[in-house]
């Protein structure tokens, strides 16, 4: 009866674990936004002015971007285990680890705790403490503020949460220097107002999607009209910030002719989509302005950092 009772018992417990293999770890820490994320985080580390030691180690600046990295992943991994219920009604995210069952939510979760305790840890005893706690508060923000309060209950949802994905390189810029600056925060600006047009065109058309999973998103709420406005009012504003950094001095004029001839490219494509039928079903200058998005943020970034890597080799630094 006892022996009986322990095979039961072991039955249960395997079919709480997961057979999972490392992809679909890897994947529970969304690589495509962790690219970004190191991206960005690493223009703002490289970037950063030498402080009174010099410029970073080259060791503590890979422990830097290192932790950025796994800190990005654990607020994946978290926003991941949350977000399963309405991941498994999606289309673009229901083959996702844990609403297929490959990952068990609890698996999902502790995967997540481990990895931000980690990558926290590190960067502050390794690197600094401002690196660190900065660090600390996108993951917080990002796996409680956005997922867990502003997801569901707000169209402003992104706008809010896009703050996460704005601080990279803010988190790379106090790794190297200790402090802060307006640069960092400039670059911050930048991100954050990208993202709303960036998430907008896609739940333009994805609203089917958002729909079914009874995410509040603009489309959704306020109809399509209403976002597409504000689509266009946020790539004006958009590509004129994205000209701050060589009005402020910190970028250089090859950085300036890209910003504002993308920065104009942005509001072109944001003006067909303001322009386009709300009922059109194939939203084709939506998705246009998607993809177009992301490489108007690859540019600049991008942009900022060969400038910079060329005057260092100018400069013999």
């Amino acid at each position: 009866m006892a022996i009986a009772e322990d095979r039961t018992a072991l039955v249960n417990v395997a079919q709480d674990i997961s057979l999972a293999t490392p992809g679909d770890y890897f994947v529970l820490l969304k690589p495509r936004v962790m690219s970004l994320v190191i991206f960005t985080g690493f223009v703002g580390l490289y970037l950063a002015p030498a402080g009174p030691h010099g410029a970073i180690n080259p060791v503590l600046g890979a422990i830097a971007m290192l932790c950025i990295a796994i800190g990005a992943g654990a607020s994946g991994a978290l926003n991941m285990w949350y977000d399963a219920d309405i991941d498994a009604v999606m289309s673009r995210t229901a083959g996702r680890p844990v609403p297929t069952g490959r990952v068990m939510p609890g698996e999902a979760l502790a995967f997540g705790i481990v990895l931000a305790s980690f990558s926290i840890a590190t960067l502050g005893l390794f690197v600094n403490w401002l690196s660190a706690a900065l660090l600390a508060f996108t993951i917080f923000y990002y796996a409680v503020v956005y997922t867990i309060w502003l997801k569901r209950r707000t169209p402003q949802n992104i706008v809010i949460g896009g703050a996460a994905g704005a601080l990279p390189p803010v988190i790379g810029w106090a790794a190297a220097t200790g402090s802060l600056g307006i640069e960092p925060l400039v670059l911050f600006a930048i991100i954050f107002l990208w993202t709303p047009p960036h998430f907008w065109a896609l739940a333009l058309f994805k609203s089917g999607d958002y729909a079914r999973a009874g995410i509040p998103m603009m489309p959704n709420v306020r109809g399509n009209r209403s976002t597409q406005r504000q689509i266009l009012a946020y790539a004006v504003i958009l590509a004129a910030t994205g000209m701050l950094p060589w009005f402020i001095g910190f970028a250089g004029s090859a950085y300036g002719v890209v910003a504002a001839l993308f920065g104009l490219e942005f509001i072109r494509r944001a003006f067909a989509v303001w322009r386009m039928n709300s009922d059109d079903p194939a939203m084709v200058p939506a998705k246009r302005l998607f993809a177009f998005s992301i490489l108007y943020l690859f540019m600049l970034f991008a942009t900022l950092l060969v400038e910079a890597m060329v005057l260092r080799h100018v400069a013999g630094v």
